[in-house]
């Protein structure tokens, strides 16, 4: 079982070490972090991160049987007021949860905007932690995805708590159009579990469509010599979900299934009908600094983003793109 100490060796600075942060620079990632102004005696974050000559990551740590509660928050709460540190996290080496101050400046929230099972992360949680290693870390980027991830997050856990107990409510609205009947509490006890299986059906059946046609699209079209050597290319998840945000946005002006991805090995292309002549954008996450390729003519205009996010700062041209193969037949 591990105790503090254990989660802190084994688990928290091999976890720091590989977002790039140097463990053995005291400089860098400070343990035991005691700052006066906090006004308790002996309190310390169990680690403090500093980029640039400033605090901007605080750790604290717990057995790994501890639950996470509110009350662990205590010293991160006071120690996030009297630094310039941006984003807390508390951690019992399996689960991870990311603070910030989005409700209010320099007071940290109660609820964290992002959060995951070191036992169970998944594809996304990569892409997400990726903004926090040394060589990417950009604050504005980071809280832009935090305004974003806190709110989606607390709605797939009210989304989630219907699907597994339907509320009187939302049972009595979905049957008030397919039952004529009044809504007694035989009637609820007899539907409630049948909204409960068709809710779960419909997720299920729509997941299982989204992959059937993005099986088919990407399946369909002309393929070029350039890619020929697919062995050689690798297209991440960063770039999925660019190309996702990509075809959301033009989707206002087009079919969203005329809208292909095609990587490259320097590049990932958007295109539209799959068609080399057609670009729509092309996406460069293959190096530090990314940028998102934009065509207003022939020539590509290479914009600079700091995450995904600002992909949507750059709606207007994407659809104005867009706009020039609308009548154009695939």
């Amino acid at each position: 079982m591990l105790t503090e100490e254990a989660v802190k060796t084994a688990v928290v600075l091999p976890f720091l070490t590989a977002l790039e942060y140097d463990v053995f620079n005291p400089e860098e990632v400070i343990p035991e972090f005691c700052a006066d102004a906090v006004g308790k005696k002996g309190e310390k974050v169990d680690y403090a991160i500093k980029l640039d000559g400033e605090i901007r990551i605080l750790v604290e740590c717990k057995p790994i049987t501890t639950k996470l509660e509110k009350a662990h928050l205590a010293q991160l709460y006071r120690y996030f007021s009297v630094t310039n540190a941006r984003f807390a996290v508390l951690t019992n080496g399996r689960n991870f949860e990311f603070y910030t101050d989005l409700a209010s400046p320099n007071r940290l929230d109660e609820r964290p905007f992002f959060s995951f099972d070191l036992a169970d992360a998944q594809h996304p949680v990569i892409g997400e932690l990726k903004k926090f290693a040394k060589s990417e870390f950009d604050v504005e980027g980071i809280l832009k995805s935090a305004h974003r991830l806190k709110y989606t997050s607390a709605i797939k856990r009210e989304i989630a708590a219907i699907m597994d107990n339907p509320p009187e409510d939302f049972v009595r609205l979905v049957i008030s159009g397919v039952y004529d009947g009044r809504f007694t509490q035989s009637v609820r006890e007899e539907f409630t579990p049948m909204v409960k299986a068709a809710f779960r059906d419909t997720v299920r059946e729509m997941v299982q469509s989204r992959l059937s046609n993005a099986l088919a699209e990407t399946s369909d079209g002309d393929i070029s010599e350039e890619d020929a050597d697919e062995d050689e290319i690798v297209t991440t998840d960063e770039e999925r979900e660019g190309f996702m945000i990509v075809r959301a946005i033009v989707g206002e002006v087009m079919k969203p299934a005329r809208v292909f991805m095609r990587d490259q090995k320097s590049y990932c292309g958007i295109l539209v009908d799959n068609n080399n002549r057609k670009p729509l954008a092309r996406l460069h996450f293959n190096r530090k600094t990314k940028y998102i390729g934009l065509f207003d003519g022939e020539n590509e205009d290479r914009v600079k983003i700091g995450s995904l996010d600002e992909i949507y700062e750059q709606g207007a041209r994407l659809r104005q793109t867009a706009m020039q193969y609308v009548g154009v037949p695939a």
